[in-house]
């Protein structure tokens, strides 16, 4: 299988700084080859971005914009194939999976288009007092300015059309920094923009593998929109950096909580907390991590989900009978493996899995009441590992989920609708799914972390709606 050789992707006379691998997660082959960008090439790049900004006239009209996200996501799907094996190869995310987020990546758009094409400026009442007469007011959306935007591996091509296509939609110049083990779902996307009607310098990718020349991108005065999606160690540490007057939104991860009530379809509930916890190896911010159940419950709950963890097949994400794929490097394999092994040894029963599979994936893995101080109950596992926690009752159940310094989605399970929703209330969350996994999303709806998961409101209305400003315009005139 040939290798391919990426050059860098923006227009510069700057030699590269040096190159970088692009390596399949499961076997380990390398799939492509790609220039990098240093800090010698920063100033160059915000400095294109910002003259395209500056330059009012030649802003790009909404028009213009939604005929471009219109013909992107044509693009998307025409090329569905190509892009799924691509993700796959890259990311490791099992073939159906892939096939799933490619599906959602030409929907992103689609939302992305209708939104700027629907969603305008509004009416601002006047005359209705001394001080508002002969006035007539409305505002009107127009873009923040240059929009920096950094991704994460796990959706290599879905995120980066939730990052810079919302940008696109705003009208803003952006410069987007993909993962370095997924880059290539990236260069894709700004490929299908550009043919669809972008002109190329409106996005430009940064491809790097030095954290400096990121930061120094991200801080830079010139910026005026930042968006991260990745860990809450570094995208706090980056927003504290920020210049002044610099916007941004934050999407960590969580441990995400289900809380199964005795009255739920524990059947069904395993199936699918089953899936919401080991659906792309665990590698997703809202991956259920944690499953609350009463003790009454909790032995037959054990084995409903030891029976769909052991069911899933484990391996080669190119194929379509494949399940659960590898970790992004062996690395955090190893990582897991640790995680799961000081647990047992701090008291968690191992119910099923605690395995490394091939060196590459990990089995799906579950643990019954491990101690609240071990790292799996502590941090954001980030594996197909999930730990079932008995209680006494349902309260202490919520009380739990409650005092985590993370919070993003989480689940109820129950057959009484009042439950649900009292339950809903009192779960510091910003999404609760009744009777289903802690993991569902469609990319329109709002998807926000609290305390330390993020900051902001993801979801492509959301995004092109923290990347635009509203601006208000005040008409006085005596024949009003």
């Amino acid at each position: 299988m040939s290798v391919k050789k990426i050059p860098l992707q923006f227009k510069t006379d700057i030699p590269p700084a040096g190159e970088t691998e692009v390596v399949n997660p499961f076997d380990g082959s390398v799939i492509a080859t790609l220039e990098t960008a240093g800090e010698k090439h920063i100033n160059e790049l915000l400095e294109t971005a910002k003259e395209l900004y500056d330059d009012r006239a030649g802003w790009l009209t909404v028009q213009k914009r939604v005929e471009i996200l219109e013909r992107t996501a044509s693009i998307i799907s025409e090329r569905e194939d190509d892009l799924i094996k691509q993700a796959a190869g890259e990311g490791g995310k099992p073939y159906n999976d892939s096939k799933v987020e490619i599906y959602r990546a030409s929907d992103s758009a689609k939302i992305a288009a209708e939104t700027i094409r629907t969603e305008a400026g509004n009416v601002i009442p006047m005359g209705g007092d001394l001080y508002s007469a002969n006035r007539a007011a409305f505002t009107q959306k127009e873009p923040i300015g240059v929009v920096v935007a950094v991704s994460a591996f796990n959706h290599p091509l879905n995120l980066i059309v939730h990052q810079v296509g919302a940008a696109v939609a705003a009208g803003c110049p952006v410069i987007v920094k993909p993962a370095v083990e997924t880059p290539l779902s990236c260069v894709s996307f700004k490929d299908i923009l550009v043919e669809a009607g972008l002109p190329p310098e409106w996005c430009q990718v940064v491809i790097t593998d030095s954290n400096d020349t990121a930061q120094a991108l991200v801080t830079d005065e010139r910026t005026a929109f930042f968006s991260f999606i990745g860990s809450s160690r570094v995208g706090w540490s980056l927003r504290s950096k920020l210049a002044p007057g610099t916007r941004c939104a934050l999407e960590h991860g969580g441990v995400a909580p289900a809380l199964v009530y005795p009255d739920a379809d524990m059947e069904r509930a395993a199936v699918l907390l089953a899936k919401g916890g080991f659906y792309h190896a665990g590698q997703v911010c809202v991956s259920t991590q944690r499953i609350y159940v009463q003790k009454k419950e909790g032995r037959r709950f054990v084995s409903l989900l030891q029976k769909e963890a052991q069911s899933l097949k484990v391996g080669d994400p190119a194929l379509k009978s494949t399940q659960v794929g590898p970790l992004i490097r062996p690395s955090e394999v190893e990582r897991v493996h640790k995680w799961v092994t000081q647990a047992v040894k701090e008291g968690a029963e191992l119910v099923c899995g605690g395995k490394p599979v091939l060196d590459t994936c990990y089995e799906p893995t579950v643990l019954l009441n491990p101690s609240d101080k071990s790292l799996v109950s502590t941090e954001e596992i980030f594996g197909p590992v999930v730990c079932i926690y008995e209680v006494d009752d349902m309260e202490d159940a919520v009380a739990r989920a409650n005092g985590l310094d993370v919070a993003f989605q989480s689940s109820v399970f129950t057959s009484d609708i009042d439950t649900a929703l009292a339950t809903a209330k009192k779960l510091n969350a910003s999404g609760v799914m009744v009777n289903d996994h802690t993991a569902f999303r469609i990319d329109g709806m709002p998807f926000a972390g609290l305390k330390k998961s993020g900051l902001g409101t993801g979801g492509i209305p959301h995004t092109i709606k923290d990347m635009s400003v509203e601006k208000m315009v005040v008409l006085r005139s005596d024949g009003i």
